[in-house]
């Protein structure tokens, strides 16, 4: 009799055979990484080549590019994986999928392999609508230089660190995606809730759904455990005000006066990030100073903190560790400076993110000529947050928009982004549909002193890559 793939998975080894359908996404190539990392023998497939399926091969995956039935159909009985693990892009007609099923192969998602894999650890997990990477990568950050041996999940990369580890210690921290309900595979010791926004309306039609999502996530957490919220975000207190169980214990952060961590009076430095001093229940407990910009990432930096503080790393360390945190892929990420003209990534998709981004950038660099190139991700998304996405634009000078990114959809014909161009009341926004197009208006328009920010979930940073070229040759 085969043994069951949760028995295996319960002791990850070389008897177990992990089949992934998209791993080179950023929801299943860390798990891939990690399961390597244990000795899992791991295959998978993914639509196109990327850097990410590059490494996962040359650590030891058998990836095939393209997903089509015969990835598993041409594999004999004992060639064949435990499970087939997919990611939420994966449809049900998927040829690769339905051969899975055809075989009699388990065919599982993210929540209920996770459930399994993490059952004996003390899970912290980084739940919200905003900042869920870059506060996984801080915590990640504070525990491992804090000499705590934790394992870790990151959907971005995290320099010196990657996307995931198994680690040693019993700690394991994860990005915990609400996107198809993925996080409610989790059992929490430490929930951190960094916001509670309506997104993802095509898995969440009304704000209500989503609120009550994040409910079901608290409800998970262990009764010993500790939800710790962000006491600036109307969501994330709307939930915790309305939580009437008597555990598992809050603890709130941000820059409200009531806040249990909080942040006094930050400064802003041009060039550098946000400066605080950080009381905890009123206790003063030294300045916190980040490299990171964006008062954004002054409310995930106290996430880290209380986090650290709940695994033992005090708060001074936790705030020495954090100044030197320099960010994760795709956040802020600057990528050059080419002819005096700063290029600059970030993953921000939905309005409040293009918001934050935008306030960082005009933070950072103070009075400087910035230049916003928006793409616009998923129809569902850009059709219900349209009055918010358009209202987002404030802190840019001059504001591109390409067409919308349509991801795991199909376009439907109810929105476009020149209607996004229309709806807007900023004074200097146009309408570049494609990728090429944004980069020929600002090879053209450009000049020394100049920054560039792409902003995007899609292909959007593929814009600063061209645009660097084009200025090299231009100079």
């Amino acid at each position: 009799m085969t043994t069951n793939w949760r028995t295996k998975l319960a002791h990850p080894g070389p008897d177990l055979h992990v089949h992934l359908l998209g791993i080179g996404g950023a929801g299943l190539g860390p798990i891939a990484h990690m399961l390597l990392e244990m000795g899992v023998r791991i295959s998978g497939s993914d639509r196109q080549r990327s850097a990410n399926t590059d490494r996962l091969a040359q650590a030891g995956a058998q990836v095939y590019i393209g997903q089509v039935a015969a990835n598993l159909t041409e594999l004999t009985p004992a060639q064949r994986p435990d499970v087939v693990l997919i990611s939420s892009a994966v449809a049900a007609d998927n040829p690769e999928r339905q051969a899975a099923t055809a075989l009699g192969l388990p065919v599982v998602k993210r929540n209920d392999f996770l459930s399994t894999l993490l059952a004996r650890r003390k899970v912290i997990a980084i739940a919200g609508a905003h900042g869920k990477s870059t506060t996984t990568a801080m915590i990640v950050k504070v525990l491992r230089e804090g000499g705590i041996d934790a394992g870790y999940i990151i959907g971005a990369n995290l320099p010196g660190y990657g996307n995931a580890a198994a680690g040693r210690d019993d700690y394991f921290v994860i990005e915990a995606d609400e996107y198809d309900y993925m996080f409610l595979g989790l059992k929490p010791a430490l929930a951190v809730i960094t916001s509670v926004e309506w997104d993802h309306p095509d898995c969440y039609p009304t704000p209500e759904s989503f609120h009550q999502a994040f409910a079901q996530f608290v409800a998970l957490v262990q009764p010993d455990g500790l939800v710790v919220s962000c006491a600036d975000d109307a969501g994330a207190e709307a939930l915790r005000r309305g939580w009437t169980a008597q555990r598992p214990t809050w603890l709130t952060y941000g820059l409200d006066e009531l806040a249990h961590l909080r942040a006094d009076d930050p400064q802003a430095e041009a060039g550098s990030g946000y400066g605080a001093e950080l009381q905890l229940y009123n206790a003063p407990m030294g300045e916190l100073k980040l490299r990171a910009p964006g008062l954004h990432n002054m409310r995930n930096a106290l996430a880290a903190v209380a986090a650290g503080c709940w695994c033992g790393v005090p708060v001074t360390e936790s705030s020495r560790i954090l100044a030197e945190f320099g960010g994760v892929s795709r956040r802020f990420e600057i990528k050059g400076e080419v002819n005096g003209v700063v290029i600059i990534d970030d993953y921000a998709h939905n309005p409040t993110k293009i918001r934050a981004a935008l306030a960082a950038a005009r933070a950072y660099y103070a009075e400087r000529r910035i230049w916003a190139v928006v793409q616009p991700h998923t129809f569902s998304r850009t059709k219900e947050l349209l009055p918010q996405l358009v209202q987002s634009f404030g802190d840019a000078d001059n504001v591109l928009v390409t067409d919308i990114f349509a991801a795991r959809e199909r376009d439907t014909g109810l929105i476009n982004s020149a209607q996004v161009v229309a709806a807007s009341p900023h004074p200097a926004i146009q309408h570049t549909p494609q990728l090429r197009d944004a980069v020929e208006r600002l090879a053209h328009d450009v000049r020394p002193g100049d920054v560039v920010i792409t902003l995007g979930a899609g292909d959007s940073y593929k814009i600063g890559e061209m645009l660097m070229q084009e200025l090299r040759v231009s100079a």
